[in-house]
Parts: structure tokens; sequence; C-alpha cells
């Protein structure tokens, strides 16, 4: 008989957590526990990946009866209520949570709706006072968007809000150019919301490819969104009245500067810009980093060692410099993204109850960027690429047919960086509607290793876009 009351206890009940604690019961038999303090499916499936695309699709059907006219169909403009949707939205999230329940009922993994923290090595304790024992932990807790430290942050939603909302505000401040912010823009653009996005730096999407980025830029102003690089926000306060200027003047709050009506989404608020512009929105809209939840776990007690941002330190197999506790998925804020959280779920059980070491690999893995185009990307960035070797470039930018019948300005980008000395394929961005998934089968060739040359020796599908990909026969530059 075990000296624990489980072989494993996961803290964290999302993507990650959730694959590890059924994948470890359900094919070694393990005797496993799971926590979770909120809602099962975490972060990917109650307030990011599945919520926000499904809210992607909606914003994408503003522009379908004008382009639908345009071949043809007698269609007449529609209006996008969102309490209807808002209805659909909750209800298939329940239904996802409920699915996330039964795998691990279904795999003999016991759960608490409970927050757990750390008690020793080998024990967690509750926050309904209940204390457990595991030979194995597993911390998979995730992260959560933060505010910045600007007086009267609290005013502004974070990406978790925007789900919950009531109603759609009017209008919009979104702070911050990182692929949130941009998904979010063109989101709430497409339902119908006034959309003004601010970003400190000189460019939104930094660390994707610079091409790539200019041309989502661009059309993301094209699409009506006020978008403002090189710019922050100084200030803001809840703004109700009429000044003598004609401006939506600040209301006056206590010594803490707390209003009654003070809350996300609950505008007017008044907006100081450091470009010395003064609007007022009536909502602002923080995407301007994550955190991982690593507070109030008990790390520091047991000698678990943690990063600036607050992420746990592992080593390649999610194991802390506690032998008997692990960590995967965004609280180590290694690779942010759900899929590598399942693969780092997976490897651990291979590694601890499987008794094959295994580690994740965390490189060229694709991602997708939800903007309208959409961005794919694997591998490297011509400006990565270029400081490591020569490379040479390959890249078409052109409209596409369906929407140039439509008489629409939308661009698509379809780039390869190619190593001089090997052929291979370094990296490819694609930029177009879909780019999701397409990216998904170029980044198993790169994945591969293929070269230039294999890519050229594949016949085009014709006619789609993506036969752009194989065509391209004379870099446009090196580097």
């Amino acid at each position: 008989m075990s000296d624990f009351d489980y072989d494993l206890f996961v803290i964290g009940g999302g993507s990650g957590g959730v694959r590890a604690a059924r994948v470890a019961a359900g094919e070694t038999g393990a005797k496993v526990a799971l926590a979770e303090e909120d809602r099962y499916g975490g972060t990917c499936v109650i307030r990011g990946c599945v919520p926000k695309k499904l809210m992607v699709f909606a914003s994408e059907y503003a522009h379908a009866p004008a382009e639908a006219r345009a071949y043809g169909w007698d269609i007449p403009d529609g209006t996008f209520n969102w309490s209807d949707f808002r209805g659909k939205l909750e209800a298939e999230l329940d239904r996802l949570e409920g699915v996330y329940r039964k795998l691990l009922a279904g795999s003999g993994v016991e759960t608490f709706d409970a927050r757990a923290r750390l008690k020793d090595a080998h024990t967690v304790e509750l926050s309904t006072g209940e204390v457990k024992t595991a030979k194995h932990i597993l911390i998979a807790t995730g992260g959560r968007p933060v505010r910045p430290d600007l007086p009267n942050a609290h005013l502004g939603m974070v990406s978790d809000d925007i789900f919950h909302l009531d109603a759609l505000p009017k209008s919009v401040l979104i702070i911050g150019g990182g692929y949130i912010a941009c998904e979010f823009a063109c989101i709430l653009n497409g339902l119908g919301v006034e959309v003004t996005q601010y970003y400190r730096g000189a460019q939104i999407l930094r660390g994707f490819d610079e091409e790539a980025r200019g041309l989502i830029a661009e059309s993301m102003k094209q699409r009506g969104i006020d978008l403002h690089v090189g710019t922050d926000i100084v200030e803001m306060h809840r703004a109700t009245g009429t000044d003598e200027d004609g401006m939506t003047a600040p209301v006056e709050v206590d010594q803490y500067g707390a209003h009654p009506e003070d809350g996300p989404g609950n505008g007017p608020i008044r907006v100081k810009a450091t470009n010395g512009n003064t609007r007022v929105f009536d909502a602002v809209f923080f995407a301007t980093g994550r955190k991982p939840n690593s507070d109030d776990l008990g790390l520091e007690e047991l000698g678990i060692e943690t990063g600036r941002n607050g992420q746990i330190t592992v080593d390649g197999y999610s194991q802390t410099k506690v032998p008997s506790v692990y960590a995967i998925g965004d609280v180590t804020d290694r690779v942010n993204l759900t899929p590598v959280a399942i693969r780092e779920g997976m490897a651990f059980v291979e590694t601890v109850f499987k008794g094959n070491p295994t580690e994740v690999d965390h490189e060229l893995i694709p991602s997708a960027v939800f903007t309208q185009p959409e961005l794919g990307t694997v591998g490297l960035t011509e400006e990565q690429a270029r400081d490591q070797e020569q490379i040479e470039v390959y890249c078409s930018s052109f409209r596409p047919m369906q929407t140039a019948f439509a008489e629409r300005p939308d661009r698509v980008l379809m780039k390869l960086i190619v190593s001089k000395a090997t052929r291979k394929v370094l990296g490819c961005h694609i930029v177009a509607p879909g780019a999701g998934e397409l990216i998904q089968l170029a980044g198993i060739a790169v994945k591969m290793g293929a070269t230039k040359e294999d890519f050229d020796r594949t016949v085009a599908v014709h006619p789609t876009m993506s036969e752009e990909i194989v065509t391209m026969r004379n870099p446009v530059r090196s580097a």
C-alpha cells in the first residue's frame, strides 16, 4: 500500500493539467487527483482560445453581405446582436467544461473544486481545509492578464472581462500591440465597435516577421481601426458630465481613487495619451501582458525557484528543484500555447509514469494570430534568420481572387526564409484568410527540414492563394 493518498496530484484544471491527469490515470493506472479553483478547461477553453475564436468567426460576417452582393446575391446588411451571441457562447463554454469534467471522471481522476497550495514536497492543502499527500505533484495553474501600474487602471478591462460584458461598448481604446490586442481590435471592429488602439512600440506584433506585421497593420487601418504606434496612455479617469471646454469631465473619487460605479466596462473613461490627445471612450481594454499564476502556491517555502515574472523554473523534463514537484504550461512561461502545454503534460507522464524520459521540443512550433487577415507563422523571421546566417527571401504579396472580384483592397502575403548554405526553409510566414489552417500543414514540411527545392517540386493547387508557396522561383532579396 502506498504511503501517499495519490500517485499524482495536479494543481490546475486547464488543458495541460487535465491531459496529464487523465493520461496518467487512464493509461498507467496511477491514482490521480486534480484541484481547480475556477472552471475546468482553463484559460483556453473558458477565457481564451475557444471563446476568442468564436468571436473571430462572428466578427468576420461583417463584410459578408457586401461581398455577397458583389457576387450577385441580393443580401441586405445585417446587425449584430451581442446578447444572442453571448448566450450561445456561454452555453458552449458550459458544454465544454462538462466535457472536461467527464473526461476526468471517466479516467478515474478524483477532482476537487478548490484552490490548492503546497504544504511540503508531497503535501497539498486545499481551500476546503483538506490535506492530501501525493508521490508527485504537478503544477499547471496557467497565467492571467495583468493591468499596467497606472492610477485608475482598474477602470480598464482585460481579456478575461470581454466575454462577460452585458453590452458591447460603442467605442473602445485598446492598449497594447501584441497578438491579444490586435486580435481583439479586429474582433470588436468587426462587431461594430469604434476601435482605437495605442501601442508604445514602433510597430504592432513585436517578435513576428516585420513584413507580415506591416501588412497586418495596414489592413487593420483599412478596416477602420484607428491605430497609433509610438503612443501610450498617461492617465485615465472615470468621466461624467461636461466641463467648460465641452469635454467629458472626471468625477470626484474617494481617497483611494474609487467611485461607486467603478469597474471594467462601466465607462465612459477619459484618457490622456503621450501624443497629447485627450479623448473619452466607453471602455478601455488593457492587453499589456500576462503573468504566471504562481502566487501563494507555497513555492518559496519549499525552495522552488521562480523567475522575474513569477514563472516557475523547470528543467527539460518540467521538473523543479524539488524532485517530486513538476510544472507545465503557462506557469513556466516557456512557450505559452495550449498545444505546448498539452505536449508538456504528455511528456511528464512519459517521463514519470512510463519510465521513458521525454523532453518537449520547443523549436519550430507553428502558431497563428487571428487578426483579419490572419497570420500563420513557423520558424525564423527574416530578421532572426539574417542575424545567424546568409539567407534568401522568397516573397509574394497580392490581392486574392475572391476579394479582388468584390473590389476590396485586401492583400495577402506568402513568404519563405531559406538558408543559402543548406537550402532548408528556415521560416514560413503567411498573412491571409485561413492562414492558421495553412501554416499547420506548412509547419510539417518545415519541421521535417524541407528544402526550397522540395517546395519547388510540389505541384501547385490551382487556383488557390496557397499555390504561391510552391511557385516562387526567384528570391526577392538576399541577406
